[in-house]
């Protein structure tokens, strides 16, 4: 078994504990070494720290313990760093993508590694249980971090923005 994954058809607690560990290693230690490294240079020039948190910090799914508490954890550093760099200039944010579809580049990918194969394609309930009407793309998410790191943004630290085509507003009940 693939234990770099969580698995929605194992629980959590017949998972390995390094299963856990792996991800907060990924999601959460591997940013803060990077900001860690990068804070002289971003103190000179200013510049900007995006975060990629993930909606599954804010509401998760059985199983999901390892990437949704990684993911939350982010947010938390996100925002401790935006404070640590107050008075810098350095301004800290997160992005929470929601369900962004990325099955082109995943099947450019699998072919790279000569395992070519064509996804399925997303149905129209897909699309339409998002209240934006679709599943996202990557350009939403590229979309928002140029909005972040524009100067003319440069009053906005420390948040957490969620590009997610509004299903994280959405109340949603088994029928």
């Amino acid at each position: 078994m693939d234990w770099c994954k969580d698995n929605p058809d194992i629980p959590f607690d017949s998972a390995p504990i390094s299963n856990f560990r792996q991800f907060l290693e990924t999601n959460l230690t591997g940013p803060y070494i990077c900001s860690y490294y990068a804070a002289p240079h971003l103190r000179a020039s200013k510049g900007c720290i995006i975060n990629i948190s993930s909606t599954r910090a804010l509401q998760s799914e059985a199983n999901n313990e390892g990437y949704s508490s990684s993911k939350a954890g982010l947010i938390g550093l996100t925002q401790a760093m935006a404070v640590s760099f107050a008075g810098s200039s350095v301004r800290v944010n997160a992005i929470s993508p929601g369900w962004i579809d990325v099955r082109d580049m995943d099947t450019k990918q699998l072919i790279q590694h000569g395992k070519a194969t064509s996804p399925p394609l997303l149905t129209d309930s897909d699309h339409s249980q998002h209240p934006a009407g679709r599943a996202g793309v990557p350009e939403d998410i590229t979309k928002m971090v140029e909005f972040l790191v524009d100067d003319v943004n440069g009053f906005i630290t420390g948040q957490n923005f969620v590009v997610d085509g509004g299903m994280t507003k959405k109340m949603i009940y088994n029928e």
